[in-house]
Formats: C-alpha cells, sequence, structure tokens
C-alpha cells in the first residue's frame, strides 16, 4: 500500500466574464513522494485556471492537510455549483 498525501489548493479560475474569476478550494490526493511543486503542475493543468500558463497565478494557496481536511473538502466539492459544472464540462 502506497501512502498518500492529501492538499488544499485554493485557485483562481477564469470563464466566468472578461477579467473576472472566482476562487474555489481544489483537494488533492496524491502519492507520498509529491511535493508542492507537484501540485501546483497538477492544479495549473486543470480545466478553467486562470492564467494557466504562469505556474503561481491561478493559485491563491497551497497546503498539505490531513486525511481528514480532504475528506470534509471532498464533500465540499461535491456541493460546489462551479466544481460540477467544471467536472460534466465537455469541449466541442
Amino acid at each position: 500500500m502506497t501512502d498518500k498525501k492529501y492538499w488544499k489548493v485554493v485557485c483562481r479560475y477564469g470563464h466566468v466574464g472578461v477579467r473576472k474569476e472566482v476562487t474555489v478550494s481544489r483537494y488533492l490526493e496524491t502519492d507520498s513522494n509529491y511535493n508542492l511543486i507537484d501540485v501546483l503542475e497538477i492544479i495549473s493543468r486543470m480545466p478553467g485556471i486562470k492564467g494557466a500558463n504562469n505556474l503561481l497565478n491561478p493559485i491563491v494557496r497551497a497546503e498539505a492537510i490531513t486525511k481528514d481536511a480532504y475528506n470534509n473538502g471532498i464533500k465540499e466539492e461535491q456541493q460546489n455549483f462551479y466544481v460540477q459544472r467544471l467536472r460534466t464540462f465537455h469541449k466541442k
């Protein structure tokens, strides 16, 4: 069994109007060998991230968290309308 790390990353998302953004907390589970830079790279490749061509631009805050905090965060994500829309969006 591989140990895991858990992360909370507060991100800026675009595509909500000209020069507008939505700030959303995202929760990640990674292998234990991942570090903060690896997590920032994962986030920068997520759809909808604002200014993803600049690694630090879309990130408000990033931190390692406990498994319990991760589980609570995933529940919050499931109730977040914006995150739900991101998960069901398909490019044409």
